[in-house]
């Protein structure tokens, strides 16, 4: 492989990520000022535990022999020896440090759901079992060989042409940690004095830098992969990950305005995130003009869902299910009517809306459940959400021993 494609796959490594502290300082600037460090632990513990399980045996279960496998062997190569010392071993140990990145910010992206409340030993716990059940396995579904990835082939034959379209992540990804947050916030339960307007962001700036810092990496998630295809499909790529996102930002306000009579900082940065979540599988398989009305869609359609918690009584605290999981399904199921040739209004016919629509529902359905009853396991045992007069207080001191702003009279 040439070395421009090779330090294209370095940079897109490092730009995803830097994803998962982006992740953190958008989280954490949601939550009071007494849970931010509680916040944006979980991030960084993800982001520590995961790499450590993914290079042990998650790149392993990652990639199947065969459709029908449930994943692959963990102890295939354990540890990566044999990886390492292979004759594409560089390229490859790139690969699988690239697929970690991924694994990492998915698990990352759950926390936001149980926010202000949680014990952060039972989320590593919750964090270490999802990964190993959760998304090692659905990788490996989606990318690796797996049925999702051969579903099309399953369902309509190799001359159909037709495959289920996920090119970065929308059903492995936000999917999969949409319902996983959902399963969480249910087991966890609703914060004390839950209600519309009661907990406000308490660093607007923070949120803003965050969601900045995510739409920057999500260029190497994006296209970080056109590495190993030598860059065929990256202007594509790239436009697309740009437009649906300023797009979505748009829709997103103009909802938000209509609704509650102000556009918010907030808005536009939550916004910015469900068009990137809606662009993950459809950025390689649009053009910019659909793209752009992807972008829309999704930020008016996610900008309605968040307020769904009120009405069916679920607390989740970041809106990870209104902007992840719905934002995730918006993207996948567009692309059965819009992806270039395929799409029921460009060509194709349903055999494309058909394969994304299992492949969507089969993720948040098999997610769900794990993630409840690894939570709810944890949450009978361990315990996993803390007492009620620790939240109170603030998540920070019982848990850490820290506070986010130690500020001293002198």
């Amino acid at each position: 492989m040439d070395t421009g494609s090779i330090a294209w796959g370095i940079t897109a490594t490092a730009l995803v990520l830097l994803m998962t502290p982006g992740v953190a300082f958008f989280y954490g600037g949601l939550v009071k000022a007494k849970s931010v460090i509680s916040m944006m632990m979980m991030s960084f513990g993800a982001l520590g535990l995961i790499t450590v399980l993914w290079i042990l045996y998650g790149f392993n279960m990652s990639a199947v022999t065969s459709p029908a496998d449930f994943a692959g062997n963990p102890f295939s190569d354990f540890g990566l020896t044999a990886l390492s010392q292979g004759e594409s071993g560089n390229t490859d140990l790139l690969g699988a440090t690239y697929g970690a990145t991924f694994a990492i910010i998915t698990i990352a992206l759950i926390s936001g759901a149980i926010a202000d409340r949680a014990k952060f030993g039972s989320w590593m716990i919750f964090a270490g079992i999802f990964a190993t059940v959760g998304y090692f396995p659905i990788a490996a579904w989606v990318w690796g060989g797996g049925w999702i990835m051969n579903l099309g082939t399953t369902l309509f034959g190799e001359d159909a042409g037709i495959g289920v379209i996920d090119y970065a992540g929308g059903t492995a990804v936000h999917i999969n940690a949409g319902a996983a947050a959902l399963a969480l916030a249910l087991v966890l339960g609703k914060r004390v004095g839950f209600q519309k307007g009661i907990q406000k962001p308490h660093n607007v700036p923070l949120t803003l830098l965050g969601a900045s810092i995510l739409w920057f990496g999500w260029f190497g998630f994006n296209a970080g992969a056109e590495w190993l295809n030598g860059l065929e499909n990256v202007g594509l790529i790239v436009i697309n990950t740009l437009g649906a996102t300023a797009a979505a930002i748009i829709g997103w306000l103009v909802i938000e305005k209509f609704k509650d009579g102000k556009a918010t900082s907030v808005g536009a940065a939550s916004g910015a995130v469900a068009g990137l979540v809606a662009v993950t599988p459809a950025c390689a398989n649009l053009t910019p003009g659909w793209a752009l009305l992807l972008g829309v869609i999704t930020g008016a359609i996610c900008a309605l869902a968040v307020e769904l918690k009120f009405k069916l009584g679920f607390d989740d605290s970041l809106d990870v299910v209104g902007i992840h999981l719905v934002g995730g399904l918006v993207g996948t199921l567009y692309l059965g009517f819009f992806a270039t040739e395929t799409g029921l209004f460009v060509g194709g016919g349903f055999e494309q809306l058909i394969v994304q629509v299992i492949a969507a529902l089969a993720v948040l359905a098999y997610s769900f459940v794990v993630a409840f009853i690894i939570g709810f396991a944890i949450q009978k045992t361990l315990g996993f959400r803390v007492k009620n007069e620790d939240e109170i207080a603030g998540v920070d001191t019982s848990v850490h021993g820290e506070e986010g702003y130690a500020l001293e009279v002198v």
